[in-house]
């Protein structure tokens, strides 16, 4: 209706005062037309962020920001010239009209696509701001998403510019679909890794990871399409391709954390020289210090001392408040080697952060060097220079 209004103006002001004039007159109305759809569309887009603000919920403020209004508002005038194009150039030449046209319709396409990509990813980090979500490996998907997007355009882009359907096009890529997934190839292995990793909870952001293949051993930063940044302990940065940790092993320490406890196996090597039966007066020494409390043993009959003092590190692993008691703790004896019987403690403390973690293992395992001698047992260890010095 507004097209065949304009081309009726359009032709009686070309017989009054000529078709250059009457052109310019209907480009002036176009433009107008072009700016008053722009603002009209602000002032919409204006009202709808003042619900979106006014809302409880905080996924609209993320998905409709300001940046994606004004992409919103960008659309607007190019739909409106596209709309009016046919008018402004009643009477024109189809060469001039199609150089238009082209014009108009390609910029309609790379606001529209600007438009979707930001909105990909104002999802995506709506995902990440919220803690329960931004666990989840799902980068990768959104890139893909919008590379997805951008190929669309692509293919349309092309269309317009030759004058064929987005069909053929697509026959014609389909051709060669093989080079195609050749020069896309880690592309496609990181969708699919990304996928698998986040499908399979075998990764996350913030998730402690050691890959030796790649020396990579810290905290996971990024997980995208292409790469996984590993942030190791020593603040340098390791990047694995997704599909490596697919196809290669590597280790996650995340359910150590989250399980409320971190692992302590250490041996301590005890001289065999030193393992002998207790006698009545060691016995009461260690009753006065009141560590045979709480031990089940039998003092009518020879107690070896590496055994009593198995029995009190048990004691006293499962009674410390830094060892976690609902996971597994013991002491036992293992293999006789040629540095001594190696005397296994292995526990779980509560902490599992680092620092935390080496300061409560390093005082049980202090107060376990300290209290050998105590049981008439000596620490193995392999004669130094001072050892050898005549008095």
């Amino acid at each position: 209706m507004i097209q065949e209004t304009l081309i009726q103006l359009s032709s009686h002001i070309a017989a009054a005062a000529g078709a250059t004039a009457a052109r310019a007159a209907i480009l002036a109305i176009v433009a107008v037309a072009a700016v008053a759809g722009y603002w009209i569309t602000r002032a919409i887009l204006w009202v709808i962020e003042a619900f979106v603000s006014r809302s409880r919920t905080t996924w609209d403020d993320d998905l409709l920001n300001p940046r994606m209004m004004r992409a919103v508002s960008q659309l607007a005038p190019a739909i409106v010239v596209w709309w009016l194009l046919p008018a402004a150039y009643f009477g024109g030449t189809d060469a001039t009209l199609r150089t238009v046209d082209i014009g108009t319709r390609f910029y309609i396409l790379w606001a529209a696509i600007h438009m979707v990509n930001i909105f990909v990813g104002n999802l995506h980090d709506a995902l990440a701001r919220r803690r329960e979500l931004r666990v989840y490996a799902v980068k990768g998907i959104f890139q893909m998403v919008k590379l997805v997007f951008i190929g669309i355009g692509i293919i349309v882009g092309i269309s317009i510019l030759i004058g064929k359907s987005p069909v053929v096009i697509l026959t014609a890529l389909g051709a060669s679909a093989a080079v195609l997934m050749l020069v896309f190839k880690d592309t496609i292995l990181g969708l699919v890794a990304g996928i698998q990793l986040t499908s399979n909870r075998m990764l996350h952001r913030g998730d402690w990871i050691v890959a030796d293949s790649h020396g990579a051993n810290g905290e996971v930063e990024d997980i995208s399409l292409t790469t996984v940044k590993v942030r190791n302990w020593d603040n340098s940065i390791t990047t694995i391709p997704p599909y490596s940790l697919i196809s290669e092993s590597f280790r996650n320490y995340q359910p150590m954390r989250d399980s409320g406890g971190r692992r302590v196996d250490r041996a301590v090597l005890i001289d065999v020289n030193s393992i002998r039966f207790c006698t009545p007066d060691e016995l009461d020494a260690l009753a006065a210090q009141g560590w045979l409390d709480g031990l089940d043993i039998d003092t009518s009959a020879p107690i070896v001392n590496l055994q009593l003092l198995s029995a009190y590190l048990d004691r006293y692993i499962a009674a410390h408040p830094l060892v976690n008691p609902n996971l597994l703790h013991m002491v036992r004896q293992m293999e006789p080697a040629s540095t001594g019987i190696p005397l296994q403690l292995y526990f779980f403390t509560r902490a599992v952060q680092w620092k935390q973690f080496e300061h409560d293992k390093d005082l049980i395992l202090n107060h376990v060097y300290a209290v050998v001698q105590h049981f008439g047992l000596r620490i193995f260890q392999a004669p130094a220079g001072n050892d050898f010095r005549h008095p």
